[in-house]
Formats: structure tokens, C-alpha cells, sequence
């Protein structure tokens, strides 16, 4: 969900013991409620402010505070008031790993509705693990793995994908037309045992962390990493890798992240990576942090340099790839293939895209195409209706690349945003790289996912961590 988002509706997923004890667990969504709705565990000493639940199925709403914790003060993990919960699990039919929501109607009045039953899903949510994945490399496990951005760059480094784990059902049948038949479609939580693997490496949400929109400190996305080392933990790999926004390294998850990691015999260090370093046409800039139980961590060192800032010690490297080396080739005209499609613009929206020269933005539009909201915010936003150069690595992709009002994604020449192709080949990921969902997902497929080779280079240098250097002998690879 997004930032906005989040403060509306928030997730939950069912366990055998809510359903056992007629619980739905608030665990990380506590900030979601009033301040004042929190009580004393003893109905004796006061309780909170009650709120109004309005539960899919119930004939009335129910009115109920939270209970704290005699001891610490902390909130409890579930409403007060339960005797409802069994009613609406039976009504609905809630199995354990079902998704109920939560949602914001007022400040005070809360909807409770089931949002999505495990059995309906269209992609398996199991699969046997006792057989080990073909071939002689290190294994690995992917979690978060969206479409498999990280897990490509990790089977094109000979790594061995034991499990993949995606909530999203198009991203699923993506991983399993490129990666691994080893996917499971269910929230992490729902994995109760993972298998044994060599490294474990993913990018938990990472919207609670971004600098766009609204940073909040309780946003219970933040808390997946837990789930995260709750793997590292039952499984024990020789390395971990995490990915996420460069807000990630100073917020205080990341603290009780390593304290965790290290408590567990872990040396763990992170890094701001940008991606055009190593060889991706795109300057995007990501937290890397590798955790490692064999020695020290270690990051890889750049591949590629910005050829504004070369010298006398980097002169060896190879140039930033541009725009053009990306999609160069591409027709400049949509085929409709291979998700190189266009959108339907207005006659208006395409003189706006002809207004803007290479490299400009949205203050190149003449007063009479500029919306009357970018008349009246003077400053910021110069990548706002910009065009991309074609000598330039991209600016970063994001999920909505597809529209020049979010950013600068508009073609170097051809009057139009960047197509779903060019972004995915921006991102690193291969012309025959099958994304499967609508236009929509798989924009979020693409923006959301790691760049493949930026993950390549990385896993790379995990296999010398591990001492699996005849990886890179076998397979010479030259990027850019």
C-alpha cells in the first residue's frame, strides 16, 4: 500500500491461532487507532475510548477500545472485545492465511472486512522443498521478490533458487516464466518453516522507509524486515543481502536490524549503491546491506564511471551506459509487442510532449498548456514533464513511469513516454524477459524491482564471499 493508502486500510493475516482463540492481531497496527482508544488490561482501572467497528456480516457494529498491558503500558495485540471475532471468521468461512482489512472510515469508525481468502488464489501457495534445485551452485532464497529483479541477477551469477516468495499473484507467474518453478504466492508471514539455502536475499517494502510521501515511524510495512530475520534466523545462511531506499540506513529499524543479525553471530555492514556504477543505464541509488557469518563484508567495487568525473585512478572504468546504449534500438513508434505500448494521448498532452526540448521539463510548456497547479508551484519538480537525454543514464525508474507528470519519462526524441519495454530494459532486465499481468501491474513489476544486473554484480561478489569464485571462470560476461 502506499503512504496514502496506509492510512486508510491496513492488512491482516489470519493465523491458526487468531482463529483458535478468536484473536485478529494489531501487531504494527496500533498506530492506526486514536491514542485514547488504548486502556488498562483491567476494566476495573479505566479502559480507553471506544471505537466503532463496523464488521462485515454482524448485524450491529461493535464498540470496543484496545487493552494495554498492566506491566509495560504497551498495547496489547487485540481488541478488547472478541466475542464478535468467531462470529465473523464463521460468517465468512476465514481459514488461516486469509487477509482481512481494516479500514478507516472516520477518525473514530473502522470497517473490518475479509479481503482475500488464500484457497481462491490462482497460483499455488505450496510447493515441496525436500528435492533439491538442479545444478551444483550456491543456493539461495528470495524474499519479496517481486518479479525477480534480484533473483535474475542471482541465477545469472549460477546461484540456485531453492524458494522465491511473492504476495503478488502476477509477479508470481512472472518468477516462474523467468526464474524458478520454486515460488510460493502467500504473505511471508504465512511461511512457517523455510528451507536451508546459503544465502538469503530480498527487499521488504520499502514505503514506510521512502522519502516520497509520508514517512511514519509505526508504519507496520516497516516491521516485514522482521520477518525477514526471522528467516535468516531459522535458516542460517553464510550471507544475507537486503535491498531497499537509502532511508533505510538511518532509521532506527535498521539498528534493531543488525543489533538482531549481530546478536546471532552476524558482522554486518551497509552501503548507498548507485546503480549506474555497475553497469545500469539508470541512476538509481540503493541501500545494500549484506550481513555475513564467514568474515567481513565486503561490497563490490564500481564497474562503470561517470564520464564527467574520470581520473587518473578510475580511468580504467567503463563509461555510465546512456539512454541510447538501453533502447536505442527500439522502434520509436509502439509495435504493441512485447509491452513496447503506447498510452492514447490527448491532441493537448501531445502538443504539451512537442513543447518540451531534450533534456527539458515542464517549465518549458507555454503558459497556455501549463496546468494552473505547476503555474502556481515556482519552484521544485525540474524533473516533472522531462524530457530523458540520450546521453545520459535514466533517472530512476519508478511504478509509474508510463506518465511525464510524475517525472522524467518522456523519450529522448520520439513525442511520448517511455513504453513498458524501455523502462524494463532501463532497469537492466533482458529483451525477452516475459512479464505477465495488465499494464498497470506490470508497470509495478518493473518500477518496484531491483535492476537484474545490479543484482548480478552483487551476487557475484557474494559467490567470492563464499568462495565460489569458479562461478565468474565458467561465465564470461561483459556488461556495457
Amino acid at each position: 500500500m502506499s503512504g496514502r493508502v496506509g492510512h486508510r486500510k491496513r492488512l491482516v493475516c489470519v493465523s491458526a491461532a487468531n482463529l483458535r482463540e478468536s484473536h485478529l492481531y494489531l501487531t504494527g497496527h496500533t498506530d492506526f487507532f486514536p491514542a485514547d482508544a488504548f486502556g488498562p488490561s483491567s476494566g476495573k482501572t479505566g479502559t480507553g475510548r471506544p471505537v466503532r467497528l463496523d464488521v462485515d456480516g454482524l448485524p450491529e457494529p461493535v464498540f470496543t477500545d484496545i487493552p494495554t498491558d498492566a506491566r509495560t503500558g504497551k498495547p496489547r495485540r487485540f481488541f478488547r472485545k472478541r466475542a464478535w471475532v468467531s462470529e465473523f471468521f464463521a460468517r465468512h468461512g476465514i481459514k488461516p492465511g486469509d487477509t482481512i482489512a481494516i479500514e478507516r472510515i472516520s477518525a473514530r469508525r473502522f470497517r473490518v472486512l475479509p479481503f482475500d481468502a488464500k484457497e481462491q488464489r490462482q497460483c499455488p501457495t505450496t510447493f515441496d522443498f525436500s528435492r533439491e534445485p538442479e545444478g551444483d551452485g550456491p543456493t539461495v532464497i528470495e524474499l519479496f521478490a517481486g518479479c525477480g529483479g534480484m533473483a535474475l541477477g542471482f541465477k545469472e551469477a549460477g546461484f540456485r533458487t531453492v524458494l522465491a516468495n511473492e504476495w503478488d499473484r502476477d509477479a508470481c507467474d512472472s518468477l516462474r516464466a523467468n526464474i524458478t518453478e520454486r515460488v510460493l504466492n502467500c504473505a511471508i508471514q504465512e511461511i512457517e518453516k523455510f528451507p536451508k539455502a546459503d544465502v538469503v536475499a530480498g527487499g521488504p517494502p520499502c514505503q514506510g522507509f521512502s522519502n516520497l510521501g509520508e514517512r511514519v515511524p509505526n508504519d507496520p510495512r516497516n516491521q516485514l524486515w522482521r520477518h525477514y530475520v526471522r528467516c535468516v534466523e531459522q535458516v542460517r545462511p553464510k550471507v544475507f543481502v537486503l535491498e531497499n531506499v537509502p532511508p533505510l540506513l538511518k532509521s532506527a529499524e535498521y539498528q534493531e536490524l543488525k543489533r538482531i543479525a549481530e546478536s546471532l553471530g552476524y558482522r554486518v555492514d551497509g552501503r548507498i549503491l548507485n546503480a549506474a556504477d555497475f553497469g545500469v543505464p539508470q541512476t538509481r541509488r540503493r541501500a545494500i546491506v549484506i550481513g555475513s557469518r564467514i568474515g567481513e563484508p565486503t561490497f563490490p567495487a564500481p564497474t562503470h564511471v561517470d564520464p564527467l568525473k574520470r581520473n587518473l585512478l578510475n580511468q580504467h572504468l567503463t563509461p555510465w551506459r546512456t539512454v541510447r546504449d538501453a533502447i536505442g534500438h527500439v522502434p520509436l513508434t509502439p509495435t504493441g509487442i512485447n509491452w513496447h505500448i503506447g498510452r492514447n494521448p490527448t491532441p493537448k498532452s501531445l502538443e504539451r510532449y512537442r513543447s518540451v526540448p531534450a533534456g527539458g521539463n515542464r517549465w518549458n510548456l507555454p503558459l497556455h498548456l501549463m496546468p494552473d497547479c505547476w503555474k502556481r508551484k515556482t519552484k521544485g519538480g525540474t524533473d516533472l514533464f522531462g524530457r530523458l537525454w540520450w546521453d545520459r543514464p535514466s533517472v530512476t525508474i519508478r511504478t509509474e513511469f508510463y506518465k511525464p507528470e510524475k517525472g522524467r519519462y518522456l523519450h529522448p526524441v520520439a513525442h511520448r513516454p517511455i513504453t513498458h519495454l524501455e523502462a524494463a530494459l532501463l532497469q537492466s532486465f533482458p529483451d525477452d524477459f516475459k512479464f505477465c499481468g495488465t499494464k498497470i501491474n506490470v508497470g509495478i513489476q518493473i518500477g518496484n524491482a531491483v535492476p537484474p544486473v545490479l543484482a548480478e554484480v552483487i551476487a557475484e561478489h557474494v559467490a567470492t564471499m563464499l568462495g565460489a569464485t569458479r562461478l565468474r571462470q565458467l561465465r564470461i560476461k561483459t556488461v556495457g
